[in-house]
């Protein structure tokens, strides 16, 4: 005998959380158009585009926000060449603390591509294949763990830098030109790194969020960091009519079916298991805590408000606009060429040996 249920009535939340994503992905479309003027202005040394250089850029340089975070543990200091990149990620943490991985599938651009990329594809494979596509287990987990060995080698890298190297390094030519230096990298693009990109966007097609599920370090980091968010999609087992609707909306695979409590590093609070689920009070976001129901669009309200808030306190206590005067990116771009990365194993022994030599020589000056 089947169960009798009450049908679920509560409006879906995808088309909130696509306005969401087009509204932030159309943001950073701004930003790039601005970044382009400030380009141009460097350009022609001053003759066109704009001095403006927006502060939002800065997003898009999370390792050197990272630096900036653990350079701000060391000292209490917010470091003034990329602070609008120390509020942005705090900001995509303080999201994850609270709603697990939701930045991803709410606000970050990279994430609404993979998403529509993600979703030509399943209908592209449904046909084929009636069915969607999935690696086998095992090499999912294994391709799953290279963005965790990314993540481990770039905060290796962070936490193996001292006070002082800290802060040569986000105080030096490289990293006040790092924006435009991606900027360059893109506009300029290698053939390899066209092919690069060529590959990930078929494979992207070809199995569902590829870049994100295996290769994306920021998305290991949030996946770690949701582990410890209150808010939890849990199953009610008694009313539950084993449809298995919920496991086959989850973009990522997830057996919400099988389960009573998502935990999942791959969970990204997206909701489209539970705007699946035909029973009411059957599949809902509840705090672990409180044992209360989370509304869907709290959270909706809730991430949007989380990041303005956090933003917006950079931008009050005038921690959002760097430091570094127009002259100096002027002549820092007409020797751009000549600017490399130090963070190579020697080049951050070499900041820090640098470090402690002047660390040292302060010392026997007090003395």
């Amino acid at each position: 005998m089947s169960k009798k249920y009450i049908k679920n009535s509560d409006t879906p939340i995808q088309k909130m959380r696509f306005i969401v994503q087009t509204v932030f992905t159309l943001l950073c479309f701004w930003i790039g158009i601005e970044f382009w003027q400030f380009i141009t202005y460097l350009e022609t040394n001053g003759a066109a585009g704009s001095v403006y250089r927006p502060s939002g850029v800065e997003g898009f340089l999370p390792i050197s926000a990272l630096m900036s975070i653990v350079y701000f543990f060391y000292t209490g200091d917010i470091h003034q060449v990329h602070p609008a990149g120390f509020f942005i990620l705090l900001a995509i943490i303080g999201v994850s603390f609270v709603f697990g991985k939701a930045f991803c599938s709410w606000l970050c651009p990279v994430g609404f591509l993979s998403e529509l990329v993600g979703d030509f594809g399943e209908r592209m494979w449904k046909k084929i294949f009636k069915k969607r596509v999935k690696l086998p287990k095992v090499l999912d987990y294994l391709l799953r763990s290279l963005k965790y060995i990314l993540l481990l080698f770039f905060v290796y890298a962070v936490l193996s830098m001292s006070e002082i190297a800290l802060y040569y390094f986000l105080s030096g030519s490289y990293n006040i030109m790092a924006d435009v230096k991606m900027w360059y990298f893109f506009a300029n693009i290698s053939r390899f790194a066209l092919i690069v990109v060529f590959v990930l966007f078929i494979l992207s097609i070809l199995i569902r969020s590829f870049w994100c599920r295996y290769l994306c370090p920021y998305g290991a980091l949030l996946g770690l960091i949701g582990f410890l968010s209150p808010a939890k999609i849990k199953r009610n087992p008694v009313s539950c009519i084993d449809c298995g609707l919920c496991a086959k909306a989850c973009p990522s695979f997830i057996k919400v079916d099988k389960i009573l409590t998502v935990h999942s590093d791959e969970c990204t609070s997206c909701m489209s298991c539970v705007d699946a689920c035909p029973v009411a009070d059957t599949l809902e976001v509840r705090n672990i805590f409180t044992k209360k129901k989370v509304n869907k669009k709290l959270i909706a309200i809730g991430v949007v408000l989380i990041f303005i808030a956090i933003t917006g306190f950079g931008i009050l206590t005038g921690n959002w606009k760097n430091n570094v005067p127009k002259e100096t990116y002027l002549e820092l771009r007409k020797n751009m060429e000549s600017i490399g990365h130090p963070t190579s194993t020697a080049d951050i022994q070499e900041l820090n040996k640098a470090s402690e030599e002047e660390k040292t020589n302060e010392d026997k000056k007090t003395r």
